[in-house]
């Protein structure tokens, strides 16, 4: 049976849910375009302010499934190149995305769903929850980011071991390493990864945008460029109708209501 990503609301926050759960929620072409799509509304919905990706049944997503791509071997390698194409654009979708996107991780996190996560901006993990880039384990290399995401986050020798050796690697120590922000019971992911997005939710959506893009240019930017950029965003979100609802709010001691 084919994977589909199942879309929902909670209150201002979009949740989006892999579901494939006799795969473990593997990957496939039609979950890649449901989640561009999905994106792409939400972007548009000003009632949405931030996303929250989930898996169903236990897991979060098993990545690639290999029957699937056993098969793509008989094809045409354009075939394959097409898929993760598809995939590509969905992490592209994420990281570009101008609202917080949340990964609520139970279980398995593994190979392109490990660079799923790696892609959202903030990862909530039950401490039970097992990352691990498995691709040379089946004698593949990465995909979806994940290779460029760890290797902007962790020492050389650490990614070297993960995508190499394919270890595996607890929540616990993901956030020490400061890949999880958040290492809850298991079970509890997707609520905390909710109470989180509500938090995000109360904050100026313009001002969250501005931020995600400043980080998301940052490491390819000079200091000079960089100071550009936050200078730029900073006084247009001074002018902007909700910066003047925030400082007065703040002043006045009462809780800011942003359009």
């Amino acid at each position: 049976m084919a994977g589909a990503l199942k879309s929902t609301s909670d209150g201002a926050t979009l949740v989006l849910t892999l579901s494939n759960p006799e795969f473990k929620n593997a990957l496939g072409p039609e979950i890649y375009a449901a989640g561009v799509e999905a994106l792409n509304a939400a972007e548009n919905n000003p009632e949405i302010r931030s996303v929250v990706i989930t898996g169903e049944g236990g897991h979060f997503c098993a990545g690639g499934n290999l029957h699937r791509l056993q098969g793509n071997r008989l094809l045409p390698m354009e075939v394959q190149a097409q898929s993760i194409n598809g995939l590509h654009s969905w992490i592209d979708s994420i990281r570009t995305f101008p609202k917080p996107v949340i990964a609520a991780v139970e279980g398995a996190a593994a190979g392109a769903g490990f660079s799923l996560a790696l892609a959202c901006d903030f990862v909530v993990a039950a401490d039970n929850a097992v990352f691990v880039m498995a691709y040379s384990s089946v004698a593949l290399s990465p995909d979806g980011g994940g290779s460029w995401a760890l290797s902007r986050a962790l020492p050389r020798p650490l990614v070297a071991e993960l995508l190499m050796c394919g270890e595996r690697i607890g929540a616990p120590r993901l956030h020490a390493l400061g890949l999880v922000n958040r290492s809850v019971a298991a079970g509890d992911a997707l609520s905390e990864a909710l109470k989180l997005a509500d938090t995000l939710n109360a904050r100026a959506p313009n001002v969250l945008a501005s931020i995600k893009e400043l980080i998301n240019d940052a490491p390819a930017n000079t200091l000079s460029q960089q100071l550009d950029a936050e200078r730029g965003h900073f006084v247009r979100n001074l002018h902007h109708p909700n910066g003047g609802e925030g400082i007065a709010a703040f002043l006045e001691k009462r809780p800011p209501v942003y359009d």
